[in-house]
């Protein structure tokens, strides 16, 4: 009789939400559609001329032969090195700049990553949560944290059992016990809890 009464719980939960996700796919917020990973072009000369290179992700060793002069960022905050896996000295770039040195000789740059932080590129996109709340359970379609979407797992690679402990944490972090149901959603190459289901007790 519990069980059936839980699953009643469930159904019902899963069919509110659905509505409200229904209605958040033909509505969602600018920062939704905005979101963007971090992308940059790197050029030999100045003012965006000669060879080129795109990066959309971190670059331990660029191999390049010849210095960079100039950037477009099209999104996110980077860091450039003059040597590989990051070290020597480094600069900050997060928007495009003409000419990266004050003399018309480049800068020899080795490696490149974005930070993650700032610069118009935030590693967790905004969250659009719909929420269908009961006595003995409450469902989310984006758990958030601070009005961003939260990781599977933040560390390690996303499977099934960490996100489940990521929701049972979730959960218990907003007054539930934890998590009888969750799932994850890939959003530009990353893993986020999605559906989480977040119940009283005896789940």
């Amino acid at each position: 009789m519990k069980s059936a009464y839980r699953l009643s719980i469930l159904a019902a939960a899963v069919a509110v939400a659905g509505m409200g996700w229904l209605a958040a796919s033909s509505a969602q917020p600018p920062e939704d559609r905005m979101y963007r990973p971090p992308e940059a072009t790197i050029y030999r000369d100045a003012a965006y001329r000669g060879p080129a290179v795109f990066i959309g992700e971190e670059k331990p060793n660029l191999g390049l032969s010849w210095p960079v002069n100039s950037i477009r960022v099209a999104s996110g905050r980077w860091e450039l090195c003059e040597r590989t896996r990051y070290r020597g000295t480094c600069r900050t770039v997060d928007r495009d700049t003409p000419m990266l040195n004050n003399v018309l000789r480049g800068l020899t740059i080795q490696s490149i990553r974005p930070l993650g932080t700032g610069g118009g590129w935030n590693p967790a996109p905004p969250a659009n949560d719909q929420v269908a709340r009961g006595s003995f359970a409450e469902f989310h379609t984006q758990p958030s944290e601070r009005n961003h979407r939260v990781l599977a797992c933040a560390r390690g690679s996303a499977t099934a059992n960490c996100a489940a402990q990521t929701a049972d944490s979730w959960c218990r972090s907003i007054g539930w016990n934890g998590s009888a149901r969750e799932h994850m959603e890939t959003v530009g190459g990353r893993e986020y809890l999605a559906d989480v289901l977040c119940v009283r007790s005896g789940y």
